[in-house]
């Protein structure tokens, strides 16, 4: 390994959810290469989950707080949604970094190579790499458990002492305190709950869903989930295929449970678009989730009457121009879906 990079910048990029010690010993390696730190904070502008619990503010407030405030002015933080794409992803990483170590010709790259999950690191020949095998063994995920498992959060937390820096540990006692806490230990453990119910399965499931993208009149129809994981975010109407169905099938059956769109099949039909597959390993909580999302663009001038039903809060038709500023607002990867479709966002 070596540390001496002569480099202009360094970069460190990673989900931090939350930050810890060993993220921290790849954050003092990457002020000791360079003078000027670039932080990309991954799976950025999500939905709270209980897998990406923080916003990618609070997570830069939590890396702040643990450096003095002389090297603070040194770290600079950006943000990056997850595109589920490892090329396009890796473009808007690399312009962006590019765009806040203006004038660096040296870039370094620190990172950890765990396992496969490290692999995006490959991404970016174009830096040279820092890159250690040795690090610290810890897991984000075991931190999560114990903010949502716990009896005792203060006891629970003082047990992550050789886990997390100090100021991290402040930071989270702190962050159980505000509202969306509790609604993520809800969630945790109806997450738990449903993989317990799939683990006596005699091989790890993999569910098959259908989506469905209806576009008119320059709106979107989209439904509010009643229940966890993801009460109350927006969500494309779908649902799991059934046995003895094809997927446009389900993809009908599911519109008109959730929303009663009032609009026959067969025009529905018609006015298919398109049908994609997305399939990262990641993009569900509940495990391995393999989506068919149907885009169908009715092309009226008027808005058909929906009222949300079955698993639905409500259903509601919703101007196209809204939907960039609701990216946050959405459950799993169902802004992804549509920004493949809509192409909602230009920053790549």
């Amino acid at each position: 390994m070596n540390t001496q990079a002569n480099a202009d910048a360094a970069v460190l990029i990673g989900r931090f959810q939350p930050f810890h010690n060993g993220h921290a010993s790849l954050l003092r390696m990457a002020l000791d290469a360079a003078p000027k730190v670039v932080v990309v904070l991954g799976s950025s502008f999500h939905a709270r989950s209980a897998k990406n619990p923080f916003t990618w503010q609070e997570r830069a407030a939590m890396i702040a707080a643990t450096l003095p405030a002389h090297e603070r002015e040194r770290v600079s933080f950006v943000a990056v949604r997850d595109y589920y794409e490892d090329a396009r992803w890796a473009g808007v990483v690399g312009k962006k970094v590019t765009q806040c170590a203006a004038g660096a010709k040296r870039i370094v790259l620190v990172g950890y190579l765990k396992d496969s999950s490290s692999q995006y690191l490959n991404h970016f020949p174009q830096w040279r790499e820092i890159f250690v095998s040795d690090a610290a063994d810890i897991h984000a995920t075991q931190i999560r458990r114990v903010l949502f498992e716990a009896e005792d959060i203060d006891v629970s937390l003082a047990a992550l002492d050789a886990l997390v820096p100090a100021a991290v540990r402040q930071y989270l006692r702190a962050w159980t305190l505000l509202s969306a806490y509790a609604p993520l230990l809800l969630e945790h453990r109806a997450v738990q709950a449903y993989k317990a119910a799939w683990s006596v399965a005699p091989y790890a499931p993999i569910f098959a869903t259908v989506d469905a993208l209806v576009k008119t009149a320059g709106h979107v129809l989209l439904v509010e989930r009643g229940a966890h994981p993801g009460k109350g975010l927006w969500a494309l109407p779908g649902g799991f295929v059934e046995q003895h169905e094809r997927l446009l099938q389900g993809a009908l059956r599911e519109l008109a449970e959730e929303t009663g769109l009032a609009v026959l099949g067969a025009t529905l039909a018609e006015s298919l678009v398109d049908v994609k597959v997305f399939d990262h390993p990641s993009r569900s909580l509940r495990g391995r989730t393999i989506t068919h999302a149907h885009y169908f663009d009715l092309k009226t001038e008027q808005l058909p009457a929906v009222e949300g039903a079955d698993d639905a809060a409500q259903a509601c038709w919703i101007p196209l121009a809204d939907l960039a500023a609701m990216e946050d607002q959405f459950f799993e990867d169902h802004f992804h879906i549509l920004n493949h479709f809509l192409r909602l966002t230009h920053e790549d």
